[in-house]
């Protein structure tokens, strides 16, 4: 956690007192989550993600999690804040879609399954698309038609190293690269946490009166998410490393996505992009404290100095 708190803060004091450097965060950033995700790719053995896959009763509570009992939860969460529609909106967007790329990276350092995890991701990744207008309408919330292009680049994002990486382990230099690259997640995380700080904090200044309510919000949401997938876990008899993967997907959100969405809408909708670039800095903070616990949340004999 004290690294990627570090990167955090110092990103986004570049952030303010630099503000010539943020575009340097925005640019740099997917092509670093994208090598971030194909070294977290390579280090899970195919065999055990064709295991994954037919493990029915995660893949149910992970579509649950994130699609029925989630958007319940937001809608809670909404009725806390004024009645400003940006405000509401961006708080929407970002809440209700799963994260499918630091999900992962989170995932790994706060010891789940990797290979759950990544059969849980393209799910996510397109039933959120379709969703995310339905969930809106519902909510009562209105925008526009989602630019597409937005879409396709944080698809490729993930598709690109989900792709890569089990083409390149099937190869003779795949057990190679995957032992060289092991240590790089944690590194590249902490690089990604300060280019999303040093690209987007700059913006979070604009709304101080509403600031602590959302961080109140999101940090609200972060650890009742955690509750649901320890409920979710219990009842579908999940396993401990399964338990702690459910977790960091119900808690992490796919701000990546829904920022290009945000930054399209009208004028009148200003506060929504500032809602998701706070959400976005309060996660990666909560995160550092989840991959700590979560494991004690869903604890394993496995574990060095687990229960026996």
């Amino acid at each position: 956690m004290p690294l990627y708190l570090l990167a955090a803060l110092l990103g986004a004091g570049l952030g303010f007192w630099a503000p010539g450097l943020s575009p340097w965060g925005e640019v740099l950033l997917w092509p670093v989550l994208m090598v971030l995700l194909f070294a977290t790719f390579l280090q899970v053995p195919l065999l055990a993600l064709r295991r994954a896959f037919r493990d029915r009763a995660f893949l149910l509570a992970g579509l649950v999690g994130n699609f029925f009992l989630v958007p319940l939860l937001v809608y809670a969460l909404l009725q806390l804040l004024p009645p400003e529609p940006g405000l509401r909106l961006g708080v929407a967007l970002v809440l209700l879609v799963p994260c499918t790329d630091w999900f992962l990276a989170f995932a790994h350092l706060g010891r789940g399954d990797m290979a759950r995890a990544l059969a849980l991701t393209p799910l996510n990744l397109f039933l959120q698309l379709p969703l995310l207008p339905l969930y809106l309408l519902l909510l009562g919330g209105r925008v526009g038609g989602l630019p597409s292009e937005a879409l396709v680049q944080a698809a490729l994002v993930v598709l690109t190293p989900l792709l890569l990486a089990p083409f390149l382990q099937a190869r003779s230099l795949g057990p190679t690269l995957a032992a060289r690259t092991v240590s790089w997640p944690v590194p590249l995380l902490a690089l990604v946490v300060f280019l999303v700080a040093l690209g987007y904090a700059g913006h979070v200044g604009g709304f101080q009166v509403h600031l602590w309510g959302l961080v109140g919000v999101f940090a609200l949401f972060l650890l009742l998410a955690l509750g649901l997938a320890w409920v979710l876990a219990r009842l579908f008899r999940l396993e401990a490393k399964t338990g702690r993967t459910l977790a960091f997907s119900l808690g992490t959100r796919n701000s990546f996505l829904v920022l290009p969405l945000a930054l399209a809408l009208p004028e009148g909708m200003a506060l929504a992009p500032l809602a998701v670039v706070l959400q976005a800095l309060v996660e990666l903070l909560g995160m550092g404290v989840a991959v700590r616990l979560v494991p004690r949340l869903f604890p394993s004999p496995l574990d060095p100095g687990g229960p026996s």
